[in-house]
């Protein structure tokens, strides 16, 4: 049986906090606190291979790697959530906006790096011949240090009237509450969920049905092409393998991003209690722990990479040009 009792007892204007069996309670705690570990831990890993091997450097991994960053940042956040799950938020009213901004933030860029992979995927699929002109290094970077300036920049807008007074729409002392205008949360719910689901959905679409026409379009010729056609199919293979890859990415962050926003859609304003939705947001977090298991069972090179980081072997002189791929 649940009971409740206050946050803060010295305080008669403290919220109650859900007690729940002890032991339930510290297996919670445990459980979310190695998935905040791995998480950290996991992306630090894809970060590191490539960043070093000079190989990686290429504009997919660019994005793959604006992903992990942010995936990265998730850790810290499940640490902030593990106490919301009794109902307290204990670090104060600062602390409870600041949260959410940084959480703003992180899931504003994670939504938008998975836009620009689909767009990535589409062109290298769909119009492979322009790709390496269209799709530039340079040009990825540009996107990428765009869609985390803008996503700061947007969150803080939403957020600036809880910025500027911290703790107003509290009914309690221990409470976290977020109030955003309705206006504006039904712009942002748009911006930040629909629009992007709905070009990642679209988009991938067409990858797929092209990649299937190129899979058949391959097998049905494989025995007339040249040796430079060779190069070609082993090319839009290696292609078509990243999508496959990226693609499994992608549904897995929807499946674990829609029951977050389903919630917030089905409330009758845009007010949200994080404590209420912890179960959700848990869930959305530990999109961020999957995507690395995802690469180490789809990449070679990742696995090659761990191995190589955990021999230490990346410490030696001229190790970021080894051959990886």
């Amino acid at each position: 049986m649940e009971e409740t009792e206050l946050c803060f007892p010295k305080h008669n204007s403290s919220c109650g906090r859900v007690v729940r069996p002890y032991a339930l309670t510290i297996v919670t705690y445990v459980i979310l606190s190695c998935i905040s570990l791995l998480t950290g831990f996991l992306n630090l890993l894809v970060i590191i291979s490539i960043s070093h091997f000079k190989q990686l450097h290429s504009p997919t991994n660019l994005l793959v790697l604006s992903l992990a960053v942010s995936d990265f940042f998730v850790g810290p956040l499940m640490l902030f959530q593990i106490m919301l799950i009794e109902g307290c938020w204990l670090l104060g009213d600062l602390m409870c906006v600041l949260y959410t901004l940084y959480d703003y933030i992180i899931t504003v860029t994670s939504i938008g790096t998975m836009v620009l992979i689909s767009i990535d995927r589409y062109v290298a699929i769909c119009d492979p011949l322009h790709y390496s002109t269209k799709v530039t290094q340079k040009r990825v970077q540009v996107c990428v240090c765009l869609w985390w300036m803008c996503s700061t920049l947007c969150s803080c807008t939403l957020l600036k009237d809880n910025l500027a007074h911290p703790g107003r729409y509290n009914t309690c002392t221990g409470e976290c509450v977020i109030v955003i205008e309705y206006v504006a949360g039904r712009v942002d719910m748009f911006v930040s969920f629909i629009g992007p689901v709905t070009v990642i959905i679209v988009l991938y679409m067409r990858v797929f049905v092209v990649a299937v026409s190129q899979a058949r379009a391959m097998r049905s010729h494989i025995k007339s092409v040249t040796v430079q056609g060779s190069v070609s199919i082993g090319t839009k293979k290696s292609e078509m393998k990243a999508a496959r890859t990226l693609g499994a990415v992608i549904v897995v962050f929807l499946i674990c991003l829609c029951p977050y926003f389903c919630v917030t859609l089905s409330s009758q304003d845009t007010l949200l209690n994080q404590s209420s939705a912890a179960f959700v947001i848990c869930l959305f977090y530990f999109n961020s722990c999957l995507n690395p298991v995802i690469y180490a069972f789809f990449y070679p090179w990742f696995r090659k990479c761990i191995k190589l980081i955990f021999t230490l072997e990346i410490l030696r002189p001229g190790s970021c040009k080894t051959n990886i791929l």
